[in-house]
């Protein structure tokens, strides 16, 4: 069984996979929304068709002193929506403060064009939630 990991956005939202055995994760892709919630669940179905997903993990983007924020609350939402739809998956969320610095310091480290960069940010930054996720689940 997989995780499908989630960095949730208001223009656009990337998506990673783990491996079977929940130990690596891969970057999927990065959708375009602009917040259209309604192509997220789309892409999320045509993942539940390739891939036996157990759960979804989506990053909650906390303040940096760990408050909510406008955002947050959005993402909330969404998660509550997420949760509707897929009663029999479990849907998780973990704190993602930082995902995206971490992202752009891997692209920078690879030299990555800057015009490529905003379309592929989102899914490293899922790859990052996911594995932050699988490393918890590790410890329990």
């Amino acid at each position: 069984m997989r995780v499908l990991g989630i960095d949730y956005g208001e223009v656009r939202t990337g998506f990673a996979i783990s491996d079977e055995l929940g130990i690596t994760a891969q970057g999927l892709e990065t959708l375009n929304t602009s917040g259209n919630d309604k192509l997220i669940l789309k892409k999320i179905d045509e993942f539940l068709e390739i891939y036996q997903i157990e759960t979804i993990v989506i990053g909650m983007p906390y303040s940096l002193n760990g408050s909510k924020s406008r955002r947050t609350e959005i993402t909330e939402l969404f998660v509550h929506k997420l949760k509707c739809k897929y009663n029999k998956i479990k849907i998780e969320t973990i704190d993602e403060r930082l995902t995206t610095v971490q992202a752009h310091k891997t692209m920078n480290f690879l030299n990555i064009n800057k015009h490529k960069k905003k379309n592929i940010v989102d899914t490293i930054s899922a790859v990052y939630i996911l594995e932050t996720y699988l490393e918890r689940q590790k410890k329990l």
